[in-house]
């Protein structure tokens, strides 16, 4: 599954304007950057990826051009789409990106529990 470099670099772009100190790791057969090891901003195929702090989810559902990311089928919580034709301009793409920044520094990961 290939993802949209251009969109790729912009992100990219975005993190080192903002000092965010973060990496590039290959995933769900496209990209995602990590913040504090995190998975906060993805890329698969054209659409953005975005993790978000959970008082924030339902509000941001509301937002033009974001949706339920339902990678495995069904719905994962904190967890959206963002289509792409709403992230040509540099503005929205900012403010989804600072989303997943907001999530990197301040978000929790939940870590299931092993089986004994």
């Amino acid at each position: 599954m290939a993802y949209n470099e251009n969109l790729a670099e912009r992100i990219a772009d975005i993190l080192t304007q903002e000092q965010i100190d973060f990496y590039e790791k290959k995933m769900f057969g496209g990209l995602a950057f990590m913040i504090q090891d995190k998975m906060c901003i993805g890329l698969a195929k054209e659409k953005m990826m975005l993790r978000v702090l959970d008082e924030h989810y339902l509000d941001l559902l509301e937002e033009n051009g974001a949706g339920e990311m339902d990678f495995t089928g069904r719905s994962l919580k904190g967890f959206l789409y963002i289509e792409p034709e709403v992230l040509e301009q540099d503005k929205v793409l900012k403010f989804w990106v600072d989303k997943g920044i907001e999530f990197g520094i301040k978000g929790e990961v939940k870590t299931k529990k092993s089986k004994k």
